[in-house]
């Protein structure tokens, strides 16, 4: 009887503090790696930067056309701008043209 009453007493005390720490640990790996932890905030933040990106380069090609189309209006036509955008469209040039290459990033107005 005295061996069996030793095992219950090493077992109730053991058992709270295991079952304690182990929730512990449950719950601090979760707090890193599950689904809302800290890994996964970090990777939203980076995709939160890559959409602004995208949006800022969104806008900044709709400012340059709607700067293209206001200039091809009939009541403000510009010769020179209807006559530069056919031979870029054309890719022509005439003689005496100073061609300036320009990067895929860079504003053109």
């Amino acid at each position: 009887m005295r061996p069996l009453r030793l095992i219950k007493r090493a077992i109730r005390t053991v058992a709270p503090p295991v079952l304690f720490l182990s929730l512990t640990a449950y719950f601090g790996w979760n707090a890193l790696h599950g689904a809302h932890g800290i890994r996964a905030y970090q990777d939203q933040l980076v995709l939160q930067q890559q959409a602004l990106q995208a949006q800022q380069d969104a806008k900044d090609e709709q400012a340059v056309w709607h700067r293209r189309v206001l200039a091809l209006k009939e009541k403000a036509l510009d010769a020179d701008i209807l006559d530069e955008r056919s031979r870029a469209m054309l890719n022509l040039t005439r003689n005496g043209d100073i061609v300036v290459p320009y990067g895929p990033h860079d504003k053109l107005f």
